[in-house]
């Protein structure tokens, strides 16, 4: 199909001629604030009461731009208790020329200390008044939107479906009274029930066992199963020691070679008397 020339130029100018015959409406944002969705992304806010300075959105902030100092109190004990110690939070700020809203530290806390809020009109003119205390991050808390409501056939949350749970009744034990339900009439009947049981005859008690014997005697006992050792061949003498021997086996004769019987080999000592030839 041939195309007619100048089809993309009309089509272009049909669509500029249609906005300008259409009213436009225009915002005026200082005076109108923009609608905002409920999830955007302005500022963070702190609930101090709900911080214990567990440090896990200082550690888990990819830019390093959370601020936290704190010391220890020790909180005085109680009756028939000891004392305990605490975390006190002096100082928490974030700088928001560091921050790149990524929201990773609201949703590590596990204490809900932080929150996201749609407020952003907190320009300034110097960069290092955007390092925000915890005194005007406490203040972003007052702009925090209520949560969204849960969608229609959702669980209710854990909170409230524990709250409406009924405790659990404890185990009845003697000396108590009877619940509200029970009267006199169900008790008799309970006792006339339990009578038959109570006179059966009781079970004979099991046998006695004999006392476990004494170490030395377990170990004199052979596990079954078990065969005696064989007896090692007498282990044969070397033939030089059996040489030096005589056959009588006379005490007189020579010991193997180290031994304190054993005979040295000839001294050449001379006597005096060779010396005076």
């Amino acid at each position: 199909m041939a195309r007619i020339p100048g089809e993309g130029l009309a089509k272009g100018l049909a669509v500029t001629f249609r906005h300008m015959l259409r009213k436009s409406v225009t915002q005026q944002y200082p005076e109108e604030h923009p609608e905002l969705p409920p999830r955007s992304r302005g500022v963070i806010a702190l609930v101090e009461e709900n911080c214990t300075v567990c440090m896990l959105c200082a550690r888990e902030c990819p830019d390093w731009c959370i601020y936290i100092d704190s010391h220890k109190e020790t909180l005085p004990a109680p009756e028939g208790g000891r004392p305990r110690a605490r975390n006190v939070l002096d100082r928490f700020a974030i700088d928001f020329s560091l921050c790149m809203y990524c929201g990773i530290c609201v949703e590590v806390c596990p204490f809900d200390a932080l929150f996201w809020s749609p407020e952003f009109e907190y320009a300034e003119y110097d960069i290092r008044d955007l390092i925000h205390e915890k005194d005007r991050l406490g203040e972003w808390a007052q702009t925090v939107p209520p949560p969204p409501p849960h969608e229609v056939g959702a669980e209710p949350p854990k909170e409230i479906a524990a709250a409406a749970r009924p405790a659990a009744r404890p185990p009845s034990r003697p000396g108590r009274t009877a619940p509200p339900g029970r009267t006199a009439e169900t008790e008799k009947e309970t006792k006339t029930t339990a009578a038959p049981a109570e006179s059966a005859p009781a079970p004979s008690a099991p046998p006695r066992r004999e006392p476990p014997r004494a170490m030395r005697d377990i170990r004199s006992i052979r596990p079954p199963g078990a065969l005696p050792k064989p007896p090692r061949p007498a282990r044969p003498e070397p033939p030089d020691a059996r040489d030096g021997q005589d056959s009588t086996g006379s005490p007189d004769s020579p010991g193997p070679i180290g031994s304190p019987d054993s005979q040295g080999p000839p001294t050449t000592e001379k006597d005096g008397s060779e010396e005076e030839s």
